[in-house]
């Protein structure tokens, strides 16, 4: 029945219609949500949007982006006042929205922003935010693989600030983990900076993995769930030591930031 209701809903409401067609975790979908802004076929279309916009995995969601933001704007002034040049690396992107976002709000400007991501959709509709806001001297998107070790540790310049959020938890097998993160450690300088995103709980994971489906073509979307120790074992076992982190008032969505050493 909720299966039903959602293809349903995909016909009046915008939200749920790109999550039909690109996955509910896709870039595509989580851009939408950070919007925040009901569109769809006529008031009942709205309507039916705002429900969807409002569940409180996509509240978790927008509040997570605040955290995000406020913990890349503790990271650029830490390196900027540490005299390290600012070099800005995203290995699963999405659109860049909240990357590009927390740039906007600072006060300081990167000399390089790399964003990077595995869908051919992200990366176009990445790119066109890039030029929308004018960043095509210092910002760049490519597709790549957020677990290619060897493409990570190769990647030039090297990031002073490396960011994987809303990724690991897509994924079960803890050594995509540690390949991704061993390539990110190789790759960055001691002193540098990791932004990191964990989700220990979430109160929808069953209706989620039996109804809605992920971005890898069409399949369940099933969350893995690893507890913050956890996920900080993994960050200190690649060579970082945790600072600082953030969680929403649900407990859904965690955000840490790491120093290599």
């Amino acid at each position: 029945m909720t299966r039903a209701s959602i293809r349903l809903g995909g016909l009046f409401s915008n939200g749920i219609a790109t999550g039909i067609r690109t996955g509910f975790d896709s870039g595509s979908t989580l851009d939408y949500v950070y919007e925040d802004e009901a569109r769809g076929l006529g008031p009942f279309g709205r309507f039916i949007d705002r429900q969807f916009l409002d569940v409180i995995g996509w509240r978790g969601i927008r509040q997570r982006k605040i955290h995000l933001e406020e913990l890349i704007g503790k990271a650029f002034a830490r390196l900027k006042a540490e005299g390290k040049p600012l070099r800005v690396l995203d290995i699963a992107a999405g659109h860049g929205r909240y990357v590009l976002d927390a740039v906007a709000a600072s006060d300081v400007r990167p000399e390089n922003i790399r964003l990077q991501d595995y869908s051919p959709i992200n990366v176009e509709k990445g790119s066109a935010l890039i030029a929308e806001r004018w960043l095509q001297d210092v910002a760049s998107f490519h597709r790549a693989d957020a677990f290619d070790t060897e493409a990570l540790a190769g990647v030039e310049p090297g990031p002073t600030l490396a960011i994987t959020s809303g990724l690991y938890e897509l994924f079960p097998d803890n050594a995509l983990i540690e390949a991704s993160l061993a390539g990110l450690s190789r790759a960055m300088e001691p002193g540098s900076l990791l932004l990191y995103t964990g989700q220990p709980w979430h109160p929808q994971l069953e209706m989620i993995a039996r109804a809605l489906t992920s971005h890898r073509g069409g399949e369940a979307w099933i969350m893995r769930r690893r507890t913050q120790q956890e996920m900080d074992q993994l960050v200190a076992a690649a060579g970082f030591r945790k600072i600082e982190q953030r969680i929403d008032k649900w407990g859904i969505f965690t955000v840490s930031l790491a120093e290599r050493i």
